[in-house]
């Protein structure tokens, strides 16, 4: 079996576009789907797909996938890069999609079979409304009835290094708000994206820690570990955990914070850290560590079901992270199979590979919007989009 092509497809949505991708094969009607989303670097995605294509594809069998990865990310020499672990990722997980399909099973029977019958997930993207502790607290009590037993917010709004008081206060009266609106068996994991000062994030940490927190994620920007290390040092009498790694490329870049144990639960993402296997990889890094994996996922549903044979096969999942129900309908139709929401939960994925095919009429039909967040601008939580592309 070999690859004869690679075709991508972007998919215009609000705050960011979704790259898609199919890989064919000699063998007729064989083919596997995958995703590369690059949040907001569409142009040089599309662009590296089609030298990947040209020097690392064709006439490959997407069988050997081990081999194929090697290969790729060996001689790309800037290989920490974003956009080369990305676009690993998506090709990937087709791969791992052919091959289940060519065999067929799903793509978690490969992985190493079944850890648990289904998986739990949490929402996010659900908190785009006006930034008021009642607003925000009638939201969540809408997405606590779809039966969500967890949700991620980010409280904080046009934030650098520090805030002044008064946005602090603010900040710890939407959590408040929340909670006393979702009652104490919802998780609220809260997120900071990364951009706070080591001694704001601490205080922030103290201040939120009463309303207990399933977690607090990336609480610091992710350069520097050390910084990670010392919030998470300071939050450990409250135990309220700390999250981090979204923004972590393969399991070289998880070396140090794991050995240095800055981090209690890790967030890899399956599209960015360099795919499925990468991901397992991490993964079991971590399980030596005895941390818990909570998978990054801020895709399209097919990045979502790829997210769900990892967590299948994951002796240590946590939590799987989802947008779907908080996303436009049209990415829904978009994509054939995606998984849905009952109860709190994903059920098992059960048809051969990935599970999914993409509807390439809406796809046509959605051309790519210009769509951004800026987190140090009023309103970013409802995550902008300012014109048709």
């Amino acid at each position: 079996m070999k690859i004869t092509g690679l075709k991508t497809y972007i998919l215009g949505s609000s705050w960011r576009n979704l790259i898609l991708l199919k890989l064919e094969t000699d063998e007729p009607g064989l083919y596997g789907i995958g995703e590369a989303t690059v949040q907001w670097g569409d142009e040089g995605m599309l662009g590296y797909l089609v030298s990947l294509e040209k020097r690392y594809l064709l006439g490959q069998d997407p069988r050997d996938i081990e081999a194929l990865w090697e290969r790729v990310y060996r001689n790309e020499y800037w290989r920490q890069d974003f956009f080369v672990c990305s676009a690993l990722g998506g090709v990937e997980m087709a791969c791992w999609d052919i091959l289940g399909k060519s065999l067929g099973v799903p793509v978690w029977r490969l992985l190493g079979g079944k850890c648990r019958d289904r998986v739990r997930a949490y929402a996010n993207g659900w908190y785009q409304v006006e930034r008021t502790p009642q607003a925000i607290a009638a939201r969540a009590k809408e997405v606590a009835a779809m039966g969500y037993t967890g949700f991620k917010i980010d409280p904080f709004g046009a934030g650098s290094y520090e805030m002044d008081e008064p946005e602090k206060a603010r900040s710890v009266a939407i959590i408040e708000a929340v909670r006393e609106s979702v009652g104490p068996d919802m998780e609220i994991f809260i997120e900071m994206h990364g951009r706070f000062a080591t001694h704001t994030a601490i205080e922030m940490c103290r201040r939120l820690a009463p309303y207990r927190p399933g977690w607090f994620e990336e609480p610091v920007p992710p350069e520097n570990h050390q910084a990670l290390l010392e919030v998470r040092r300071a939050v450990a009498p409250l135990g309220i955990p700390v999250a981090a790694g979204e923004r972590l490329y393969t399991r070289y870049r998880y070396l140090d914070v794991l050995r240095d144990r800055a981090v209690d639960i890790i967030q890899p993402d399956v599209v960015h850290a360099g795919g499925l296997l990468e991901t397992k990889k991490i993964a079991a890094m971590a399980e030596a560590h005895y941390i818990p994996v909570a998978p990054h996922n801020a895709c399209s549903p097919v990045g979502t079901m790829a997210s769900l044979h990892l967590a299948v096969s994951t002796p240590n999942f946590k939590i799987q992270e989802t947008f779907d129900d908080m996303v436009e309908d049209h990415v829904r139709d978009a994509i054939i199979g995606r998984p849905e929401i009952v109860d709190g939960h994903f059920a098992l994925p059960e048809k051969p590979g990935l599970g999914v095919e993409l509807n390439e009429e809406v796809i046509a039909a959605h051309p790519p919007l210009e769509g951004y967040m800026d987190f140090w601008r009023e309103g970013w939580e409802k995550r902008f989009s300012y014109h048709s592309g």
